[in-house]
């Protein structure tokens, strides 16, 4: 599908600004290579290239290298408090990482799930 420069531009704006957009990209041999986004918003600091990604990121750990599928890991736990939808993706050099920060999300889920459970207690003293 062809997307309009316009339509995408506004989509990576979007993204950039309401979900905290940050990037990552690990070589075939396991090496940071390249990154930007706002990674500081997950606690992701002082990255060196060319040193293995999972000791300088610790949720990369036994998900890379990626076996030509992609991965989404949704309403993960950051160091930092934050709940992030992670997007692995392989390419042919590598495997780029994305994330969105769900912590609005995470919020919501856990509203829901409080309500289900008062519901049920509710029932249980019936």
């Amino acid at each position: 599908m062809d997307i309009p420069f316009p339509v995408s531009n506004y989509l990576v704006n979007f993204l950039r600004e309401s979900r905290s957009l940050a990037y990552i990209f690990v070589g075939k041999n396991g090496c940071l290579s390249n990154w930007g986004g706002k990674l500081t918003e997950y606690g992701i600091v002082d990255l060196q290239q060319g040193i293995d990604a999972c000791q300088q990121i610790f949720f990369l750990e036994g998900l890379l290298p990626l076996d030509d599928f992609p991965l989404f890991l949704p309403c993960i736990k950051i160091e930092h408090g934050i709940c992030a939808d992670v997007h692995l993706f392989p390419e042919t050099d590598g495997d780029w990482i994305l994330l969105l920060d769900a912590t609005w999300d995470e919020m919501q889920i856990f509203k829901v799930q409080q309500q289900v459970n008062s519901s049920h207690l509710m029932q249980r003293k019936s």
